[in-house]
């Protein structure tokens, strides 16, 4: 009699993680939806994100048809704003879903960005992927360009830069640079955070007495916005992706490309909120390098 022990081994995934990886949405959003009874297989309601699947055939999302996932994107959304970062909002505000080209897949978006604020914003297929991207333990630096208004406390800047607790909840340290070019009364500078709490930068800097008047955020991890027109959409090449989320990846049998990437060389560019220069004009003497509160 031949052995019958791999009979006894679950056939398929978790269907929450199946749906995930299809682009419906992230686990936890899969698990609400079918609390909700919106999940069916064929005409029976799934009633627990522990049910095991071997594809997405005859599943139903809301009467809509879930595809067979497809290999893993990323896109680069530069959001403006005005924007609500969620599929529908019940005050019927506008949301970036509603923006994106006809021809985009259904895609989830890696942690939010607020009403008020602009730039990057990364969108993916993938739930998965989504998920290992918001988590801390990544360690990416998240980049915001912020303008404020107000006086600053530089002790209270040094206390922020070092971490704090504001309202019970504990922020990391951060790392702050600020602009020697001012505009009227208001003050540029760089924020660098590593963890995207919700609403953090303002929080942060609300806490030293400076009011935001815009924040953009210009990267996220290895990811940069640069020249990306706002509303505009930027898919990611799959090497970048592989290389930059090889972490991800390396479970799933997937093909990393065999190339570094390079870092670049540094620049003595102008500060994103500086003019450029005018042809022909007399050299300007050195100006010293931004004040920077350090970690």
């Amino acid at each position: 009699m031949e052995d019958d022990e791999n009979d006894n081994r679950p056939q398929g995934e978790r269907i929450a993680k199946v749906l995930a990886r299809a682009g419906v949405g992230s686990r936890r959003a899969v698990e609400r939806m079918i609390e909700a009874r919106m999940i069916k297989i064929g005409d029976q309601v799934i009633e627990s994100p522990a049910t095991l699947i071997t594809s997405v055939e005859g599943i139903t999302v809301d009467g809509q048809k879930v595809d067979e996932p497809e290999p893993a994107k990323l896109w680069i959304y530069h959001k403006p704003t005005g924007r609500l970062t969620t599929y529908f909002d019940p005050e019927g505000r506008p949301t970036i879903f509603e923006a994106l080209p006809a021809n985009m897949p259904r895609v989830i978006s890696v942690g939010r960005l607020d009403l008020n604020t602009e730039g990057l914003l990364l969108l993916t297929n993938d739930g998965g992927l989504a998920r290992w991207l918001e988590l801390p333990s990544t360690g990416w630096v998240r980049t915001y360009r912020v303008r404020v208004n107000g006086r600053f406390h530089h002790k209270r800047l040094e206390e922020i830069s070092k971490g704090v607790t504001i309202e019970g909840v504990n922020y990391r340290k951060v790392e702050i640079e600020l602009d020697e070019r001012k505009e009227g009364v208001n003050q540029w500078l760089t924020i660098k955070i590593r963890e995207g709490k919700n609403r953090e930068v303002r929080k942060l800097l609300e806490y030293v007495g400076m009011t935001v008047t815009r924040l953009l955020r210009t990267s996220y991890g290895p990811f940069e916005l640069k020249n990306l027109q706002r509303g505009s959409i930027e898919e990611v090449a799959k090497s970048e992706l592989l290389i930059n989320c090889k972490e991800f990846f390396k479970d799933q049998n997937v093909k990393i490309p065999e190339i570094q990437v390079q870092e670049k060389p540094k620049t003595k560019g102008k500060g994103w909120a500086k003019s450029k220069s005018k042809k022909n004009a007399k050299p300007k003497r050195k100006k010293q390098q931004r004040k920077k509160i350090e970690k």
